[in-house]
């Protein structure tokens, strides 16, 4: 194991069930090896959760607030609005508008999946509205969900995106860099041969790191935590014949590009 000192994880949930027995101690673990983390806000209780956990840790826990698809069906056009209006008062608490997205891996019915492409274009233009990047979340069985995804901030004008956790194969993430967007690698990178590719033929000046925990643990059944973003930094090393250095500097330039802060 190389030995990380100043690491950044983009995209984690440490408001979610997962960790209610030992939050604060993750948190305590957390900070003894990152510089800083992202918690995502996956629907209107999360949020309101994700913004005081925050403000209990300033400058180190950072927030993006989103609707994940598989949550569009369970609220109304108003909930939305009610929920639209909740993030743009909050709008100076958090970094980005995310996740969102499309997910054709839990959402089949046709109607759902339309809804759901609705809602994430309103999504975008509140991003577009409030000046925020994007974390986008877009999942399906092939490419389709990424390609889709792609084609729908691309045509919206969408300045500042990052395709969390991608799952697709090299020359889509080749792709998506070419519009100028960011990829996010999370830390089951150990196990995945396309991963691994991706660390090694997109720019490193497109690339970011995450965990997605309490998910995608490296270690198989295990519950994830923010500092297992270690492991993506390792093999993003390890692939482009790079020290770690290297690859944290450039990490911290780029989320400092995307997300427009300014770490201290």
């Amino acid at each position: 194991m190389f030995e990380v000192v100043e690491i950044i994880d983009i995209h984690c949930h440490l408001t979610f069930k997962e960790y209610d027995a030992d939050r604060a101690q993750v948190i305590a673990d957390a900070e003894k090896v990152l510089r800083c983390v992202v918690i995502s806000g996956v629907e209107p209780e999360d949020s309101t959760h994700a913004i005081a956990l925050a403000a209990m840790h300033e400058h180190f826990i950072f927030v993006t607030l989103g609707l994940h698809p598989i949550h569009v069906s369970e609220y109304t056009d108003q909930d939305i609005e009610r929920y639209v209006e909740f993030i743009s008062e909050n709008k100076r608490k958090i970094v980005g508008i995310g996740e969102i997205g499309l997910d054709y891996h839990w959402i089949r019915d046709p109607k759902k999946i339309k809804r759901t492409k609705e809602i994430f274009v309103e999504f975008l233009e509140l991003a577009k509205e409030l000046d925020l990047p994007v974390v986008l979340h877009l999942r399906g069985t092939g490419s389709e969900a990424i390609e889709e995804g792609l084609k729908i901030v691309s045509d919206e004008d969408i300045k500042k995106a990052v395709f969390h956790c991608f799952t697709g194969k090299p020359l889509l993430a080749e792709q998506i860099c070419k519009e100028g967007y960011y990829v996010s690698l999370p830390a089951i990178i150990a196990r995945s041969k396309s991963m691994r590719k991706v660390a090694k033929r997109i720019p490193l000046s497109l690339l970011l790191t995450e965990t997605d925990a309490p998910y995608l643990s490296p270690v198989e059944e295990e519950r994830n935590v923010p500092q297992n973003v270690e492991v993506v930094y390792e093999e993003i090393s390890r692939q482009r014949k790079s020290d770690v250095e290297t690859v944290e500097e450039a990490i911290e330039n780029n989320f400092a590009r995307l997300f427009g802060v300014a770490l201290r």
